[in-house]
């Protein structure tokens, strides 16, 4: 199982505003430049309410909670599964299966600054995650061009057997709050596209829901 958290809510401060009182006083606190902060809305509300598209930004979060339900599941742990980060701005974050991200949330968010900043993490030696500019069609293509996506309209599925389908795709989750994907060829070109569930549920609930499917459907549970 290949997963693809798409349209990511990951992002480092905007320059537009890197001159807000807000995010000058959160730099100055943390000891760091404007343009290396994460956006990061818990922090920087009232900075984001002009920001286009703001109600999709600004949601590291997310991204969090998904990467630790993957990292650190069964699936993983048994090689059977990888995953990448693509975020809003055409940023893809591709993540080892062996990269343990941290559980502090506050430590995530100093790693993420760093990746994006560095486009590796480590700065030296063998990176464990990897930032590079990529969009979501040259990603999805070279993971062979074949996908399914996980969507609150898609066709319900046996338990069992929808985790027989994932456990050998690319998985495509939405990580951001609100709306929908922008990029809307995304489900019309699905090789499959599915729901778990009669009502929406936050991403890293799909990717923990999609893992357990997956790991019953290989015996790994």
């Amino acid at each position: 199982m290949i997963l693809v958290l798409a349209e990511a809510a990951l992002e480092l401060m905007p320059r537009e505003l890197w001159r807000h009182p807000v995010v000058v006083k959160d730099a100055s606190r943390r000891g760091k430049e404007p343009g290396r902060l994460l956006l990061d809305r818990a922090r920087h509300h009232r900075a984001m309410a002009a920001l286009r598209a703001s109600e999709r930004r600004g949601r590291p979060d997310i991204v969090h909670m998904c990467v630790l339900a993957f990292q650190y599941s069964l699936l993983n742990a048994a090689g059977r599964g990888s995953m990448f980060v693509h975020t809003l701005n055409d940023v893809v974050i591709r993540i080892r299966p062996d990269a343990r991200p941290p559980k502090n949330y506050n430590n995530f968010v100093g790693l993420m600054e760093q990746l994006l900043a560095e486009g590796r993490v480590p700065p030296q030696g063998e990176p464990l995650m990897i930032a590079e500019r990529k969009g979501l069609g040259d990603l999805l293509k070279e993971l062979g061009g074949r996908w399914v996506v996980l969507h609150e309209r898609g066709r319900r599925e046996d338990p069992l057997e929808l985790g027989r389908i994932l456990a050998d795709s690319v998985v495509v989750v939405g990580g951001f709050p609100h709306g929908d994907f922008e990029n809307k060829w995304l489900l019309e070109e699905a090789a499959g596209v599915y729901r778990i569930g009669d009502r929406p549920l936050d991403a890293w609930q799909v990717v923990a829901r999609a893992v357990a499917f997956a790991e019953i459907a290989l015996g790994l549970v």
